[in-house]
């Protein structure tokens, strides 16, 4: 049956809350289906939001996936802000307004299937709002069969047993080609007339090892509070669900039809991902972790995508992204051919933060032929030589004080250095080191520009510990230490008289990260914690202004009673070998031998800093054996294929 849009009822309420815009749709390139014309229909949601949604590449690719397929129906959905949703309960005659598409305004829970991409986990308390703004049941145990099967998908689904409850299914890894399994699934399962229920439906996604259903797998504690198995409770269940990888990325060339926002976004430009994965093996990262091997694109589908992109989209700005932009094989092939292409244009290019080491000035001076010249950004990461050696940062303070000279000396008048405080084995001079490398940073600039308008920014973020990474047994740094650490690096830099007005200092106290490390390692206890802080009114977690942390804690204290676990045992404690990982039967490809290992050799690397090798980059140097190729039965692809990008006969 065809379902009524809710824009009706809505449209005369938008005046009375903040930026009505982001709720109206019609963006261009959006796409909105006849409802009786298709088999089946999702509803995309990034849990934040519009602002922060819209952007997010893997929603817009999803979304134009989806919806290039004419059976079916993809239709997105944002996190409303408090004042939209208190409209929203308040309702009218006819009740209270639901959560909503913006695409068509149809109600959330007539759909199919509600997929939620969580890129952190400090957006779980929003799925909650949107479920129960829907009118879909909560907890996925009390959904009937006309009730949208909940999907979870990116970083954040590698361990989504905290919000195992509230989801039907969980995804890992790449999602293009999954999404359209899911929905082959589906519409064979509706077309038999629904046999067996959502129940039957789930069990045929699960069956395959390519779809993660909570309910199939039942989890034992023992006496401790640790994880003693999770095991599978059903004929057929798979022990382990595999991560998704997309192979061939020169073939799925989205988003070719961008999505132009109608309200003002945190990035306005026009992104292509140029490669994906990262094999660089920094222990720190588990975007770099789990989305591995690295795939690039060739430089023609690169051209092409952004020749396409900026025609379908009218942005001026376009971004080539990857966790590690400037090591594709060809980046200074596409770089000049992009910045010939499109000398003398408004479009201007952008590369994300650059690693020390792969930075040159040629490839900085390419981008900004346009006469955009923005601030550098690089990520040392550590403070210390000793630190960067713990998390396998090859870079070293004379590289760092190398390439910055080298900025300073080409006209660059800022730079920002990104680095983390809590990171294993850290100490209050490791951190304080910061400070003493800004300083250098700022002598060597005036040196070689002759100017005293030099400038450095130090972002300061706190290390969470994250599962699939060889630091997913590390204990976490107590948010008192972080602070105080964080106090004595911002003092240092105050205090000297000829560097620290020219050192800016951006940092976040410690007890987000503390919320995020009890969410990113949890297990299926840690979902009553989520449910009690959202029942008490918890919102956008991620935001620092609806941020509480006394709401968290004691939402823990109250829903962790007589569980035998309690905050720091999620955070603070550091684990052994053989402890059942809350995410050991989700399989990344890593093998959890070499994680160990590289593990130890962290810690080895903390007392011997010069006696332990860097784990190198795996695209240049022999396999160092972490298991996702032969596991996930992929291959790195990498360049360089010898073709150039020509200028556009017409600009």
């Amino acid at each position: 049956m065809s379902v009524a849009s809710v824009f009706p009822r809505l449209e005369p309420r938008l005046p009375s809350v903040q930026k009505p815009i982001q709720y109206v749709g019609g963006e261009l390139n959006s796409t909105v289906k006849d409802w009786d014309s298709v088999d089946v229909r999702w509803a995309l949601m990034y849990p934040d939001a519009y602002e922060v949604g819209l952007p997010n590449q893997g929603v817009q690719i999803l979304y134009e996936v989806l919806n290039e397929r004419d059976w079916i129906m993809a239709e997105r959905t944002y996190s409303v802000w408090p004042d939209m949703e208190q409209v929203m309960r308040a309702g009218d005659a006819a009740g209270p307004i639901p959560q909503f598409t913006v695409d068509s305004h149809r109600p959330v829970g007539a759909f199919d299937l509600f997929g939620v991409s969580f890129s952190t986990e400090l957006g779980y308390t929003n799925l909650l709002t949107a479920l129960d703004l829907a009118g879909i049941p909560l907890h996925a145990r009390d959904r009937g069969d006309d009730d949208p099967l909940v999907i979870a998908g990116g970083h954040a689904a590698f361990n989504p047993e905290p919000v195992a409850d509230f989801i039907d299914a969980a995804v890992l890894g790449d999602g293009e080609e999954v999404v359209l399994a899911i929905s082959d699934v589906t519409r064979e399962w509706k077309q038999e007339g629904r046999p067996g229920g959502r129940d039957e439906l789930l069990r045929r996604l699960a069956v395959g090892g390519s779809v993660y259903v909570p309910r199939f797998y039942d989890v034992a504690y023992a006496a401790d509070g640790s994880i003693e198995a999770v095991v599978p409770n059903r004929p057929g269940i798979p022990y382990r669900v595999r991560k998704h990888t997309l192979m061939d990325l020169d073939a799925w060339p989205y988003p070719a039809k961008p999505l132009v926002p109608l309200a003002e976004t945190v990035h306005e430009r026009f992104s292509v991902e140029i490669f994906r994965g990262c094999t660089r093996g920094c222990r720190f990262c588990q975007a770099g972790m789990i989305t591995r091997p690295v795939r690039e694109r060739s430089i023609n589908t690169i051209g092409a995508m952004v020749e396409n992109g900026i025609r379908q989209s009218g942005f001026e700005e376009v971004g080539l992204l990857s966790l590690s932009s400037a090591d594709h094989t060809e980046i200074g092939d596409v770089a000049s051919g992009l910045a010939d292409r499109y000398e003398g244009t408004n479009v201007s290019l952008s590369l994300p933060s650059t690693r020390v080491d792969a930075f040159n000035i040629t490839l900085a001076n390419e981008f900004s032929r346009n006469g955009r010249r923005s601030g550098l950004t690089f990520a040392p990461e550590g403070g210390s030589e000793r630190m960067r050696k713990v998390i396998n940062k090859a870079v070293t303070e004379e590289d760092l004080i190398r390439t910055v000279a080298t900025a300073y000396s080409h006209g660059w008048r800022q730079v920002k250095l990104y680095f983390m405080v809590g990171l294993p084995t850290e100490t209050d001079d490791d951190v304080l080191q910061v400070a003493e490398l800004a300083k250098k940073v700022i002598a060597k600039g005036r040196e070689v520009s002759g100017r005293n308008d030099i400038r450095c920014t130090v972002s300061i973020g706190g290390f969470v510990p994250k599962p699939h990474t060889p630091f997913q047994w590390a204990s976490q740094l107590d948010h008192e230490t972080t602070d105080e650490r964080l106090r004595q690096l911002r003092e240092t830099v105050r205090e000297d008289k000829r560097y620290g007005r020219a050192i800016g200092f951006r940092y976040h106290d410690g007890k987000p990260g503390i919320v995020e490390g009890l969410l990113s390692r949890g297990d299926r206890r840690v979902g009553r914690v989520i449910e009690q802080v959202w029942r008490d009114g918890g919102r956008f977690d991620g935001w620092s202004e609806h941020f509480s942390y006394d709401r968290w804690m004691e939402s823990a204290e109250s829903a962790l009673a007589g569980t035998g676990v309690d905050v720091d045992w999620f955070t603070t404690r550091e684990r052994d070998y053989d402890e059942v990982l809350p995410w050991d039967h989700l399989d990344s490809g890593l093998d959890k031998d070499w994680l160990w290992a590289d593990w130890e050799d962290s810690l080895a690397a903390a007392d011997d800093p010069d006696g332990v090798p860097d784990v190198e980059d795996c695209r240049w140097t022999p396999c160092y054996d972490c298991g996702v190729c032969p596991e996930m039965d992929t291959e790195i692809q990498i360049g360089p294929t010898g073709q150039k990008l020509l200028p556009l006969s017409v600009v």
